[in-house]
């Protein structure tokens, strides 16, 4: 369900970082949601040089911006606490500073989104939507939950 792009600037992520910093975002989103981790994944982008911009300027420091997708109807302090965690996760698994992470989160209707080939539950009913898949997938699921 959460989608999070990790687009980062200036700096080399290695293998091993953004492993890290994969297992920090599902572990946070889990423990902040309640969500299955299998849901959540996480996508690196690296920016070339030269490319990214702030006032019309190119960027000189090191950057990295988290952009997550999540499904709404979370309170905002729930928001609040998964923002919050996030950024220490990424200041922890990058070595930066917390003046180069920027975090967006963007709540999206579980209606208008499928995962697995299914339209996503509203959220509390994941073990309702889990019941409904075919053994197959559920087997697969358990397995990435490991």
């Amino acid at each position: 369900m959460p989608t999070y792009t990790v687009t980062y600037s200036n700096t080399k992520l290695n293998s091993a970082q953004m492993e890290g910093i994969a297992q920090a975002i599902t572990k946070t989103h889990n423990e902040c949601t309640g969500a299955n981790t299998y849901f959540a994944q996480v996508i690196f982008q690296e920016t070339p040089n030269g490319k990214h911009f702030m006032g019309g300027k190119p960027v000189q420091d090191s950057q990295i911006f988290l952009h997550g997708q999540i499904r709404a109807g979370r309170p905002p302090e729930l928001k609040e606490k998964l923002i919050l965690a996030m950024r220490e996760a990424l200041i922890k698994s990058s070595g930066l500073s917390k003046d180069q992470i920027w975090i967006y989160i963007v709540d999206l209707v579980p209606a208008q989104m499928i995962e697995y080939g299914e339209i996503l539950p509203l959220s509390g009913k994941e073990n309702e939507w889990f019941a409904s898949l075919s053994a197959d997938l559920q087997a697969k699921l358990k397995a990435l939950e490991k």
